[in-house]
């Protein structure tokens, strides 16, 4: 991994001042109330973050992976289910927006966007159709110069709250195949549009929905990319965020090893504190090692996708290893704190539960491992 340059020490300086700040000392009202607060998105909007990694020419911050990775992971360390909602708010409907939109769809809903006025999200699972997209069934029907949806969409962060929601659907075909499956930009507030919010066990102060859409007319102009191969379109910006899905998966690691190295200095058992304890020692440096492994690989994906080089397998493998890791990670750090790290006061159950679902999001873990299989067969070698 290479060392990071002077802009983005000093990037990540500026991220870490306004964490501690203005999430840190707010966490656990978020998490106990369980909304997100949406303010934060008009807010990163104004410092610029929601358009990092957008040209400027399109109307983003300019930047590349490197930055996205710094921003998403300062996050996490805080607050895993803050960073998911930017995540989706910027990465997967603002990238859509900038990369695969016409200009003229993009020039209408892009700025909203990038300005956080605007929140997005991504909505393609659904009772049947999860890893494999091409089982999806929700239905897009053209009449005239509007199409109309009906189905339902599982899972949807951000789905409660958003403004705009890009709609993974099928306009020709039938379930099994990629061909035919479209993606429409859809306002939140559009009639025959009905959300519910779901419960879940982590990332507590994000918003997870179910969207039914029962006869939602969208225009035909709200097309991203071409009618039938749209979600194909999409799969590029899909495929970054493995890297960045990797990213949350990082920073919730660095708050479960911090944790666990204060504890364990700080608590005293048999005479002394527990670091003097081999086996806590052992513990913490095998935490160290993995969590530094997957920092290699998160960024070293990174730094392949922002030179334009092919990193899909390099975005597998650090997805795969950094989600697993944090996982591991954090219940270490919980079998450190002993029975105080299992009370839900303490953040460490917290770190424990957020990254779970790092391991089925953006491709679940098994689907990872195929795709590095397949890339090892076909002569990729690390």
């Amino acid at each position: 991994m290479r060392e990071p340059t002077a802009e983005e020490r000093a990037f990540r300086d500026e991220v870490t001042r306004f964490v501690e700040a203005e999430i840190t000392p707010h966490v656990r009202e978020w998490e106990r109330d369980g909304h997100y607060p949406t303010e934060l998105f008009t807010r990163f909007g104004s410092l610029g973050w929601t358009g990092i990694g957008i040209p400027e020419i399109r109307g983003g911050s300019g930047g590349g992976a490197i930055e996205r990775c710094i921003l998403f992971e300062e996050l996490a360390r805080a607050s895993a289910g803050v960073a998911l909602g930017i995540y989706v708010h910027a990465v997967l409907a603002g990238g859509a927006l900038a990369i695969v939109a016409s200009d003229e769809l993009r020039d209408a809903l892009l700025p909203g966007v990038l300005s956080g006025s605007t929140i997005g999200a991504w909505a393609y699972a659904e009772p049947n159709s999860g890893a494999d997209v091409t089982r999806v069934q929700l239905s897009a029907k053209q009449r005239d110069d509007v199409f109309i949806l009906d189905g339902t969409k599982l899972y949807i962060t951000n789905g409660t709250i958003a403004d705009l929601i890009l709609v993974v659907a099928r306009t020709s075909g039938s379930p099994g195949s990629l061909e035919g499956i479209s993606v429409f930009a859809v306002d939140g507030d559009s009639a025959g549009l009905t959300r519910r919010s779901m419960d879940k066990l982590g990332m507590h102060p994000s918003e997870l929905g179910e969207l039914h859409f029962e006869e939602v007319v969208v225009p035909a102009n709200r097309l991203v990319g071409q009618i039938d191969t749209g979600f194909r379109q999409c799969i590029p910006v899909l495929s970054q965020g493995r890297i960045f899905g990797a990213t949350l998966a990082l920073g919730i690691g660095r708050a479960a090893l911090d944790a666990a190295c204060t504890h364990v200095q700080a608590r005293e058992q048999f005479g002394g504190p527990l670091t003097k304890q081999q086996a806590v020692r052992f513990t913490l440096a095998d935490m160290t090692a993995r969590l530094a492994a997957s920092r290699t690989l998160v960024y070293d994906a990174a730094d392949l996708l922002e030179a334009g080089k092919p990193y899909d397998t390099a975005a597998s493998i650090a997805k795969l290893v950094a989600s697993e890791t944090g996982t591991w990670l954090a219940e270490r750090a919980m079998h450190l704190h002993g029975a105080q790290g299992f009370m839900m006061e303490s953040p460490v159950q917290r770190y424990y539960r957020d990254c779970k679902i790092i391991e089925y999001g953006e491709g679940a873990n098994e689907v990872q491992r195929e795709m590095i299989l397949d890339a090892v067969i076909k002569g990729w070698r690390p």
